[in-house]
């Protein structure tokens, strides 16, 4: 389980806390994590940003897998701290329907579609959405932030046509799980991060990473679950800080 992890500058250094207040070394937010993707932007307020993807072995250093970034779209009021690996305390934070994209460091969780199987060459955790799925944006629901699927002879619960998932919304063709807000989930906080597909040039998200469908699709590919990935957003002045504090990839913006 990812913990939520409070974030300090304290003395000029960079020092981290889990949930509990106990210090967490700031090396070992990364330990196990053997791929990341990565998407840098201009500033928090940006809506634009770009995407690369890392992997490495054991303790050795980040390798790029892509020849050049993708150009990714985010949330139409730009960024704000999320709920993952670390945040920082007394900055922006994100909130239901603020329209930011969640920044720091979270899992990727599973991958959902509507197709019957994921792309070829693809080996990844998948779940095939049907008119049985849901994901819960309500932050009254004790479900909030949660997959629920009920049974095909079970009675749907009064809120679940307002939550199914969106079938036949080619947006919604493939969604990568963000995990965000989610171990566990607190309401109010942000609900149903992905990436997807992006609806067209320049169209920013309520909060998702969303790119062209080729550009997924290789995202999907590269992704390998025994390699614990995991995703960083973050602001590229904020990248450049933690590049030595919690031993992130070099990533020329």
């Amino acid at each position: 389980m990812i913990r939520f992890l409070y974030v300090l500058f304290l003395a000029g250094s960079f020092a981290s806390f889990n949930a509990e207040g106990g210090s967490i070394s700031k090396k070992h937010v990364l330990k196990s994590v053997e791929q990341l993707v990565v998407v840098v932007t201009d500033g928090w307020d940006s809506s634009e940003g770009k995407l690369m993807c890392f992997s490495r072995e054991g303790r050795k250093s980040w390798r790029p897998k892509l020849k050049e970034p993708i150009p990714v779209m985010l949330g139409s009021k730009g960024i704000a701290w999320g709920r993952g690996a670390f945040t920082e305390a007394g900055k922006k934070i994100k909130k239901e329907g603020d329209g930011c994209a969640p920044a720091g460091i979270f899992k990727i969780g599973k991958i959902f579609g509507e197709s019957e199987s994921l792309p070829v060459k693809s080996k990844y955790p998948y779940h095939r959405i049907t008119k049985l799925d849901a994901w819960v944006d309500d932050p009254k629901n004790p479900f909030y932030n949660k997959h629920v699927k009920i049974g095909p002879h079970e009675k749907e619960p009064v809120w679940f046509q307002f939550q199914r998932m969106r079938l036949g919304d080619p947006a919604y063709k493939w969604l990568i799980e963000i995990r965000h807000n989610s171990d566990p989930p607190k309401p109010g906080y942000g609900s149903a991060i992905f990436f997807h597909v992006q609806r067209g040039p320049g169209r920013k998200t309520a909060g998702c990473t969303a790119m062209k469908l080729i550009d997924l699709e290789r995202l999907i590919v590269f992704l390998r679950k025994d390699k614990n990935p995991h995703y960083i957003l973050l602001p590229y002045s904020e990248y450049k800080r933690k590049i030595k504090t919690v031993n992130l990839p070099d990533f020329s913006y």
